[in-house]
Formats: C-alpha cells, structure tokens, sequence
C-alpha cells in the first residue's frame, strides 16, 4: 500500500442546523448474484435480503422519560470516548501504518481523536502469537509445522509515530516467547510514557487444541506461567517500569473468566496487572473458509436477523457480568480486546452491510453499559469481510483510495456519544422491543445525549417510530427540564443490507476504493423544536435508521472538530512485485479453534509451510522460531 506523496490538509466541518429532513431513499433489496465472485473478501458484492418487517410490528411511539440530574439507577462506570477502538491483525498491520505511515490511516484515526480526544489501536492477534523481536530479519527460517513472526524495533518506532501523530493508544504486539524480553525492554525505552502495558498470553484457554501445551494444560498452569513470568521482570535491570504492565488472561470460551479469577491470579499479582481482558466472537464462518473440516456452512441470510436484535448482545454480554464486577472490585479496566462479527473473517453479506454497522454499535453500547471499559474491532485485511477499513492492494494504491466499512461509521458514532469528557456514564432504557435499542448517557449526573436504534428495514415508513423524550416533570419528581430545542445525528442507509455509501449527519467516506480518511459532503445536524410546556422532544427515528440526540449545544460544541491537521508524507512502497497473503493465514488469524489440521494455522500438524507466511510479511514482519506465550505493547499519549 502507497502512502499518497502529498499532503492532506484537514478542514473544519461546519455545522448546518437545517429543516427537520434526514436523506432516505426506497429501495428494495434482493440477494446479489456474487456466486462466482472470486476476489477479495473486503470488496465482496454479495447483497442479502433484508429481514422481514416483524409480525407484530414495532411500537411506533415509544416514551422515554430522563431525570434531569442526581440519583440515576443503572448507570454505568464512567466511560472514555476512545472506548470503540481497532485491533489489526499483525501480519497485515504494514498496509495501513507501517514505518511510512499510511495518510488515510491517520486521517481515519485523527477523526476519532478530534470527537475523543484519542483513540485505541492494538497490533496484534494469532498470527503472531510466535512473534519474536530481533536485530534484523536476514536469513531467518523456521519449521514448517509451526512458522514464527520476527519483526525488529521498526515496529516499535512505528507505534511510536502513530502515537506522537494521531493520539494513538493501546497499540499491542505479540511475541510468543514471554520469557524473552527484548519487547519489554525497547518497548518502554522507545515508547515511553506512550507504553501501556504487554499481554501475557493470548486465548491460553485454545492453547491445547493448537498444539501449544500438553493437554493437561490449565487454568493454574497459567497462573504460574504468570508467577514466572512478572519474576523475569523483576530481574531485569532493562525494565525500569515493572508495575502495573501485564494484560491477562485474554480468554476465548473454553475458560470461563471466572475459572481464571478463581485461582488468585488477580490477588496474587495485582501490582503486576494493568488490566484483565477477553475476546470474542459471536459467532464464526469457519466451515465456509474451510473445507477441509468437514462441517456445514452457515447461511449468512438464514443468520443475518441474529445481527438486528437487541437480545443478541444482551446474551452475549451475561457471560461477562461477574468478570465486569469483579473488575470494579479489584479497580482493574476490563477489555474486550478483539472482537467483530465473526472470526473466520466474518459472513459475506452481514460484516459488510449497513446492519453490521448498527449491531458493532449496539454491542458496543452493551459492553459499556455492563462495564467493560473498552472494545476492540478486528482488522483483518483484504480476505476479511468485516474490516473497519482496507487499504487498496499495494498493485492498485496509485489509483485506488481507502474502504471504510460500516464498523468504522459504529466507531465515529461511538466517539461522538461519550466524547472528551471521560465522565459519560450510560443506561440501557431498551424495555422488551428488541428492535428499537435505547440507551441514556448522563455526564456529571446530567443527561447529555439520547441513542436511538431501529433495525427494521421497512421503505413503506410505516415501522419509523418516534421517541419522545421528557427531561425532569412527571413521576420524576423534579421539575420540567426539557429543553426548546436538541440537535440530532442520524446514521443512515436504505436497509440493513445495503453495502456502502452509508451517511453519519450526511456526510459519507463513499463506496469501495473512494476513501481518503476524510468524511465527503455536507454535514447535516438536524434541529428538533420541542413543546417546553408538554415537556417533550419529539425524535422521528427511520427503519432503519440510527440516531444521536445532542440534549444540550455543550454536549455537539464538544464533539465538534474546530481544527485543522496535515500529515506531509513523499514516502511509496513498491508498486510492483507485490505480496500475496493466503487468505487462509489471515482466517486462522481471527481468534478461533480447531485448526490444528488447516493449511495456515500455526500449530503442529499444519501444512503451512514457513516459506509461504515468509515471502507474504515484508520487512520488519518475517519468520523465526519463537517458544511460548506471548506479549503486547499498547500505547498511551
């Protein structure tokens, strides 16, 4: 991928308060003939049917009463705008910010540090789960059965600029040998006070199954993996920081949270644990990616309605209520640190669709209300469906621009409903309609911003429902508080399964290759006038459709870019002889089990040859030999 070899200058976007209108067009949407469709994942044509208008259908006015300040049940803890970030996946990290720093990326990450006042990026994932840290990458092989990663501390110096560039923070790495501690030691000297922590293995709960432990392995082999792990660095002289460091125990679901807490690791090392984490998927496409396991496909249109109801997250997150709890007790953040639509590089027609944008939205909202305190989305490269950005082919980068899929509008939306003040506190006011989400976000025990959802797709306009908001009055006791007038966002296409073009307040990053970083067009912040003697704010919400409601001017003032950046670079990479990654290396990337026997996966018994991942990860990112575990670097400005 070529950095553009001129420099981008960043515009103020103006706020336009104009008539109560939001851009909506009818359209019927069919199933896209993209049978025979061999390209890239990311740029995958394939349309789905939007579900059916529910029977019955969905309420269409909907009360939502706010108390005006003091004494909210439920809130959550108070949330940072930076809570939605980005986890790329490691061997395709140099396509979107390698040692030349890509522009669009920096624009894509500087819009979410202008809402947020930074943003969260790890580099990592399985596919350095061997990972190694060297001088240089000259002459390194490894056995075929299990290929390692080695990058030098160009990496590191990369993280670095990033950070000093766009606010980046939480940028982790991986190396597989923890008890090799050259990471640890470049890492704080080259990062500094940017360095947030390393984790201390990844899915050590899936270590069995690829062939990485003896198959006694278990939750308290890990916790002295762990104890052996924080006296190594006790012992290092290189490692002036030695507190607060380790990420733990990044768990997938064949440990439950719990059985990790329960051997005292938290206890045990609490001076040693920046913060505990997990990862997940709601669900996976693996037998499709691959064959050879000999499982059935899922049909991404018979599971597509699983994506459009509230239900779905709310499930999903019970398995991570005691964990979020426990967290609080013990004054640890908790993670989500790799998560999307669905490992295997997600479903064709679903990661890729306007509905994915209101899910990866929706699911955020729930981990924040139930206390996580930050979710990272997977980036997996030009074989995966659900990126929130892909950079063009290196072959193709001097004519085509950037993709933002629709998790990336999920993240802006999500930067704009916290914002700067790291006070938002949210609450989840859904009820039983599991169609129409509803969530509160209070700062300083003051209402601030209303999120409305609607995942019906109905061109009819019969399933548009209206929200009607009363602030203080009624049975709150406290005096009528609703204000003469609120401004609103809408995120918006035409259904749930329409594929780019999507609009946040109008403007739009455009379709496939059309992206520059920058949001097009004019922005459109809607004004609503409310009836100050009914105490109401009327909210028309689109199906589908998506909106923001902005209760005061402060809480839009503070999300509102007022400044302008450039990021000069001259810098190309080649635009010839370009790499090619087996998709499968990148699928059996994406946090999942049971490849032991699939061509890519990194673990004994595998095909891959060392050969093969070698040619595909240029520079800084080759092949060596690792042994155990591995680490991650994150970032803090």
């Amino acid at each position: 991928m070529a950095s553009f070899p001129f420099p981008f200058l960043w515009l103020p976007l103006s706020l336009l308060n104009i008539p109560f209108t939001y851009p909506k067009t009818s359209t019927s949407t069919t199933t896209g003939a993209a049978a025979n469709y061999t390209g890239a994942a990311a740029y995958d044509p394939t349309v789905l049917n939007a579900p059916a208008v529910p029977n019955p259908p969905i309420s269409t006015q909907i009360p939502i009463p706010l108390s005006s300040s003091g004494g909210i049940p439920n809130l959550s803890i108070p949330q940072s705008g930076a809570f939605f970030g980005f986890s790329i996946e490691m061997s395709v990290s140099n396509q979107v910010c390698n040692s030349f720093i890509q522009v669009p990326f920096l624009n894509l990450m500087a819009n979410i540090v202008q809402r947020a006042g930074w943003v969260q990026v790890r580099v990592g994932g399985n596919s350095q789960e061997n990972a190694e840290l060297v001088s240089n990458t000259n002459h390194t092989s490894g056995p075929t059965s299990t290929p390692p990663l080695a990058y030098t501390t160009d990496l590191l110096y990369m993280m670095a600029n990033i950070s000093k560039l766009t606010n980046a923070h939480g940028v982790p790495f991986f190396n597989t040998t923890p008890f090799s501690l050259g990471i640890v030691e470049n890492g704080q000297q080259i990062l500094g006070d940017h360095l947030i922590g390393f984790q201390a293995g990844n899915e050590p709960d899936l270590y069995v199954a690829h062939g990485h432990r003896p198959s006694t392995y278990g939750q308290f082999d890990y916790l002295g993996e762990i104890g052996n792990l924080v006296q190594q660095i006790a012992n290092d002289s290189l490692i002036p920081k030695k507190d607060n460091l380790l990420i733990v125990p990044s768990v997938q679901t064949l440990w439950s949270p719990e059985s990790v807490w329960n051997t005292g690791i938290v206890q045990t090392y609490s001076n040693n644990i920046f913060a505990l984490a997990v990862e997940r998927y709601p669900d996976d496409n693996c037998a499709a990616v691959f064959p050879s396991l000999g499982q059935t496909p899922q049909n991404p249109q018979d599971i597509f309605i699983n994506y459009l109801q509230h239900n779905a997250s709310t499930n999903l997150v019970t398995n991570y209520l005691n964990s979020t709890a426990f967290a609080v007790q013990n004054n640890k953040p908790f993670i989500m640190f790799e998560t999307n639509s669905a490992s295997c590089s997600g479903f064709p027609g679903i990661s890729n669709s306007f509905g994915a944008a209101l899910w990866a939205l929706d699911w955020a909202f729930t981990m924040a209300y139930s206390n996580f305190t930050a979710a990272l989305y997977h980036v997996g490269g030009q074989d995966a469906y659900y990126n929130p950005f892909t950079p063009p082919p290196t072959n193709q980068s001097t004519f085509h621009q950037w993709t933002v899929g629709p998790v990336y509008y999920s993240a802006l939306v999500m930067a704009e409903a916290f914002g700067p003040s790291n006070a938002s506190q949210i609450v989840d006011l859904t009820g039983s309609n599991i169609y129409t989400p509803i969530y509160a976000i209070y700062e300083n025990g003051a209402p601030t911003k209303v999120a409305l959802f609607n995942f019906v797709t109905d061109p009819s306009g019969a399933s548009t429902y209206t929200a009607t908001i009363s602030i203080g009055g009624g049975s709150t006791g406290q005096a009528n508080a609703t204000p003469s007038q609120v401004q609103v966002k809408y995120l918006l296409a035409d259904s749930v399964s329409a594929k780019g073009n999507f609009t946040w307040a109008g403007q739009t990053f455009g379709n496939n290759f059309e992206s520059d970083g920058r949001l097009q067009g004019n922005q459109n912040v809607t004004t609503v006038h409310c009836d100050q003697t009914a105490n109401t704010c009327s909210i028309p919400v689109p199906a589908p459709g998506f909106a923001l409601v902005f209760l005061t001017s402060a809480a839009l003032s503070a999300i509102s870019p007022s400044s302008t950046a450039t990021y000069p670079t001259t810098a190309l990479t080649r635009t010839g002889n370009t790499i090619y990654i087996d998709p499968s290396l990148l699928a059996t990337s994406n946090g999942h089990s049971g490849m032991e026997n699939v061509r890519g996966a990194t673990s004994p018994g595998s095909s891959s040859a060392a050969r093969i991942l070698r040619d595909a990860v240029p520079s800084a990112l080759s092949l060596l030999s690792a042994v155990l575990g591995a680490a991650v670097v994150a970032l803090r400005w």
